[in-house]
């Protein structure tokens, strides 16, 4: 929250920033976070071992809502600039 407020402080007023407040998505902690398309090794283990180890990435559970929120605010937008540490 404090680095959006700096980031918003360059961008201006045409420009809302928001946080994900950290890590949005992760592995699943078990095969029960494994979304049901997914079956065998890959939902035990929460990595498609046939197709060069792809992990599955869920939305942690405690994120969800601001997922949701962040989505509100792109409905209402016209672009989305992604800006991670990765």
């Amino acid at each position: 929250p404090a680095k959006a407020k700096t980031i918003s402080g360059y961008l201006g007023p045409g420009y809302v920033v928001e946080a994900s407040v950290g890590h949005i998505r992760d592995l699943p902690s078990g095969a029960a976070e494994v979304p049901e398309k997914y079956t065998g090794e890959t939902r035990r283990l929460g990595v498609d071992v046939e197709h060069d180890f792809q992990p599955v990435y869920v939305v942690n559970a405690d994120k969800k809502s601001q997922v949701k929120k962040l989505k509100d605010l792109l409905r209402e937008s016209d672009e989305l600039f992604l800006a991670t540490d990765e």
